[in-house]
Protein backbone atom coordinates (compact mmCIF):
# COMPACT_ATOMS: atom_id res chain seq x y z
CA UNK A 1 0.00 0.00 0.00
CA UNK A 2 1.40 3.28 -0.64
CA UNK A 3 0.60 6.45 1.19
CA UNK A 4 0.67 10.04 -0.91
CA UNK A 5 0.59 13.14 1.31
CA UNK A 6 -0.86 16.28 -0.57
CA UNK A 7 0.25 18.93 0.40
CA UNK A 8 -1.54 22.53 -1.31
CA UNK A 9 1.18 25.55 -0.72
CA UNK A 10 -0.10 29.13 -0.76
CA UNK A 11 2.97 30.84 -2.15
CA UNK A 12 3.89 34.66 -2.14
CA UNK A 13 3.51 35.04 -5.88
CA UNK A 14 6.44 37.71 -6.59
CA UNK A 15 8.77 35.01 -4.73
CA UNK A 16 7.32 31.89 -7.04
CA UNK A 17 10.86 31.31 -8.70
CA UNK A 18 12.53 31.29 -5.81
CA UNK A 19 10.65 29.03 -3.92
CA UNK A 20 10.42 26.63 -6.85
CA UNK A 21 14.39 26.19 -6.94
CA UNK A 22 13.92 25.59 -3.21
CA UNK A 23 11.88 23.12 -3.08
CA UNK A 24 13.59 21.43 -5.55
CA UNK A 25 16.39 21.55 -3.50
CA UNK A 26 14.65 20.32 -0.58
CA UNK A 27 12.92 17.44 -2.88
CA UNK A 28 16.15 16.34 -4.06
CA UNK A 29 17.06 15.36 -0.38
CA UNK A 30 13.57 14.03 0.87
CA UNK A 31 13.73 11.20 -2.18
CA UNK A 32 16.61 10.36 -0.56
CA UNK A 33 14.81 9.36 2.41
CA UNK A 34 14.36 5.50 2.57
CA UNK A 35 10.74 5.35 2.75
CA UNK A 36 10.23 8.09 0.33
CA UNK A 37 9.00 6.91 -3.23
CA UNK A 38 8.92 9.77 -4.88
CA UNK A 39 7.55 13.92 -5.25
CA UNK A 40 6.03 15.49 -8.08
CA UNK A 41 5.76 19.33 -7.80
CA UNK A 42 2.35 21.32 -9.71
CA UNK A 43 1.44 24.82 -10.23
CA UNK A 44 -2.34 25.30 -10.14
CA UNK A 45 -3.00 26.62 -13.75
CA UNK A 46 -6.35 28.45 -12.11
CA UNK A 47 -5.04 29.89 -8.49
CA UNK A 48 -2.10 32.40 -8.83
CA UNK A 49 0.33 31.60 -6.32
CA UNK A 50 -0.77 27.66 -5.72
CA UNK A 51 1.13 24.80 -5.95
CA UNK A 52 0.37 21.07 -4.50
CA UNK A 53 2.94 18.63 -3.40
CA UNK A 54 2.43 15.07 -4.54
CA UNK A 55 4.80 12.90 -1.85
CA UNK A 56 4.54 9.28 -1.51
CA UNK A 57 5.60 7.45 0.96
CA UNK A 58 5.70 3.51 2.22
CA UNK A 59 3.64 3.92 4.82
CA UNK A 60 1.77 6.29 7.19
CA UNK A 61 3.99 5.46 10.20
CA UNK A 62 7.27 6.16 8.73
CA UNK A 63 6.02 9.38 7.29
CA UNK A 64 5.16 10.91 10.68
CA UNK A 65 8.36 9.93 12.21
CA UNK A 66 9.58 11.47 9.18
CA UNK A 67 7.56 14.53 9.68
CA UNK A 68 8.35 15.01 13.08
CA UNK A 69 12.18 14.64 12.46
CA UNK A 70 14.77 17.28 12.77
CA UNK A 71 16.00 17.34 9.40
CA UNK A 72 12.31 17.69 8.12
CA UNK A 73 12.40 20.56 10.78
CA UNK A 74 15.41 21.75 8.63
CA UNK A 75 13.46 21.67 4.96
CA UNK A 76 10.48 23.44 6.07
CA UNK A 77 12.03 26.16 7.54
CA UNK A 78 14.28 26.20 3.81
CA UNK A 79 10.52 26.62 2.49
CA UNK A 80 8.51 29.00 5.17
CA UNK A 81 10.06 32.42 4.14
CA UNK A 82 7.78 31.57 0.66
CA UNK A 83 4.37 30.48 2.49
CA UNK A 84 1.52 32.10 2.76
CA UNK A 85 -0.66 29.26 3.92
CA UNK A 86 -1.50 25.82 2.98
CA UNK A 87 -3.42 22.33 4.02
CA UNK A 88 -1.91 19.25 4.34
CA UNK A 89 -3.66 15.38 3.72
CA UNK A 90 -2.69 11.88 4.20
CA UNK A 91 -4.25 9.88 1.93
CA UNK A 92 -4.03 6.36 1.01
CA UNK A 93 -3.98 5.21 -2.84
CA UNK A 94 -6.38 2.74 -3.29
CA UNK A 95 -5.85 2.20 -7.12
CA UNK A 96 -3.62 3.19 -9.84
CA UNK A 97 -3.62 2.30 -13.14
CA UNK A 98 -0.60 2.95 -15.47
CA UNK A 99 -0.73 4.17 -19.17
CA UNK A 100 -1.42 1.25 -21.45
CA UNK A 101 1.35 0.13 -23.06
CA UNK A 102 -0.23 -0.52 -26.39
CA UNK A 103 -2.20 1.55 -28.43
CA UNK A 104 -6.08 0.87 -28.62
CA UNK A 105 -7.43 -1.49 -31.67
CA UNK A 106 -10.42 -0.13 -33.14
CA UNK A 107 -13.48 -2.28 -32.89
CA UNK A 108 -14.74 -3.16 -36.34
Amino acid sequence: MTYRVILRMEIFPELAGDFERTWREVGEAISREPDNLGQTLVRDTEEEGVYWVLTDWTDEPRFRAFEVSARHVVHRLKLKPYRRGGAMHVTEVVHRIAPATEPAVPVT
